[in-house]
């Protein structure tokens, strides 16, 4: 049979090429080596040149190496330690914001303790307090002022007594349920106060506007006597509200009058008591219904 023209399977010219050069290198990395060798014990001062030859070649690349090392291992780290800054940031604004609520709360608990002690203390000073409660919530219908305290007629509270804070008028009661009383406060169109300016003591009329202010009116037309700032307390005329309890502050001047706003804000009061009218015989006329106004 006859062999086979073409070339032997699993051998060729480009595989014998590489095996000849890479025993040419072997043989030139030997020779390089025995000619250090023997360079190194006959001429050592040769030697050394050839050798600081070699280092002065092989700096740059080991230069650059060094420097990539660092670079890689910088950028790692830098890496790493921006991790951890973020992370503690993160930690911060979580124990900053838990430290503002808790700032926040404990401002709350302070004021109501405030407002507690000054509830209590003007219940001690004040004429036979019938009770004191808590301000549970206020109702705005249409123009209506209203607002809701946690005392009834199971503690003595009577339809028509006034109700009053320690900074000053609320308003007077006009539902009482067992333990709960609905309050028709001084901002309500229905509730016509008899007062007084502090500054002076010229009789005014302060009645609510029910959008929150206080419409105040002299008695005598033609002259406005009030000026901003003025403080409004009551007369004691018609003897429903005792005499020298604040109503309201004056914020702005009108043609022969001027507008307020209440001393003692519902939305702000905590806590409340309800006395018995100035006068016992004002609190038949003080417990008819409200108007219904718009």
């Amino acid at each position: 049979m006859a062999a086979s023209a073409g070339p032997r399977p699993g051998w060729s010219r480009r595989a014998q090429y590489g095996l000849f050069f890479s025993f040419l290198a072997v043989l030139a990395g030997l020779a390089v080596g025995l000619i250090l060798l023997i360079l190194s014990l006959v001429a050592p001062q040769s030697y050394s040149v050839v050798r600081g030859a070699a280092l002065d070649a092989t700096a740059p690349i080991s230069g650059a190496l060094r420097e990539v090392t660092t670079t890689v291992t910088g950028l790692v780290g830098g890496a790493g330690n921006y991790w951890d800054a973020a992370n503690q940031n993160a930690q911060l604004k979580r124990e900053r914001a838990a430290l503002m609520r808790r700032m926040v709360e404990a401002r709350g608990i302070l004021e109501e303790n405030q407002q507690l002690r000054a509830a209590l203390q003007l219940r001690e000073h004040s004429r036979d307090a019938v009770a004191a409660g808590r301000v549970v919530g206020s109702s705005f219908e249409s123009s209506r002022r209203f607002a809701i305290i946690s005392v009834g007629s199971s503690e003595g509270v009577q339809i028509g007594m006034p109700v009053r804070a320690a900074e000053g008028l609320i308003g007077r009661v006009i539902d009482a349920g067992s333990i709960a009383s609905r309050v028709l406060l001084v901002t309500d169109r229905a509730n016509i106060v008899p007062a007084r300016i502090l500054r002076g003591g010229q009789p005014v009329i302060s009645t609510g506007r029910g959008d929150g202010t206080i419409d105040v009116r002299p008695l005598e037309v033609g002259k406005n006597p009030f000026k901003r700032g003025d403080v409004i307390v009551t007369s004691g005329t018609g003897g429903l509200y005792p005499p020298l309890v604040p109503i309201a502050k004056v914020i702005r001047l009108d043609d022969d009058g001027a507008i307020a706003i209440p001393i003692a804000d519902p939305s702000r009061v905590s806590f409340a008591i309800v006395e018995p009218p100035f006068e016992p015989t004002a609190l038949a006329a003080a417990a008819e219904p409200a108007s219904e106004g718009p």
